[in-house]
């Protein structure tokens, strides 16, 4: 059966190995006001081209709001090297190696490939948007590539939503 993460409620552990060096664990070195967690299916997804590249742009939007941004992928090392290459995602931080069982404990859906282009198994979009205290506020789980946020229109949401100290919604669980 799929488990799927509560708003309000701790999000679970999670550290990765960042392109470039270094880890992501998240809320080690939590912003000032949530960090966006952008799950990503890897380099082979178009689509998520265009997402991250779309968040890249906005960087210093979020960074003004108190938010950091982080994408996440199943790739290997190798290809998180190339996608940072071939995407033109500099700046934006990538992490690697999320493992089936990090992508369960998150509720992400998981796919095998259906063409050769594809890794064997890789993980459905998601994006969590977690508050400094290491809570879920905001939780998107697709089970294929489209319905995509956009950084403009999050950006502008999540302004709102710190200027009017905008509740958690979504915590009496089904």
């Amino acid at each position: 059966m799929h488990s799927t993460l509560v708003p309000g409620q701790p999000v679970p552990a999670l550290t990765v190995p960042l392109v470039g060096g270094g880890d992501f664990t998240v809320n080690a070195d939590a912003p000032e006001n949530f960090t966006i967690v952008i799950f990503y299916r890897g380099l082979h997804c178009p689509i998520c081209k265009g997402q991250l590249t779309d968040f890249r742009a906005k960087l210093h939007d979020f960074a003004a709001l108190g938010i950091d941004v982080v994408a996440l992928s199943m790739n290997t090392k190798d290809l998180a090297e190339q996608t940072t290459r071939d995407w033109d995602v500099s700046g934006l931080k990538l992490g690697y190696g999320l493992t089936k069982d990090q992508a369960k404990a998150w509720g992400l859906f998981l796919s095998s490939a259906i063409k050769d282009t594809e890794p064997g198994v890789f993980s459905e979009p998601g994006m969590a948007i977690v508050r400094p205290d290491g809570t879920l506020y905001h939780w998107s789980v697709q089970t294929a590539p489209f319905g995509r946020a956009k950084a403009a229109e999050l950006a502008g949401v999540l302004k709102y939503v710190i200027e009017n100290d905008y509740p958690v919604r979504g915590t009496l669980a089904a």
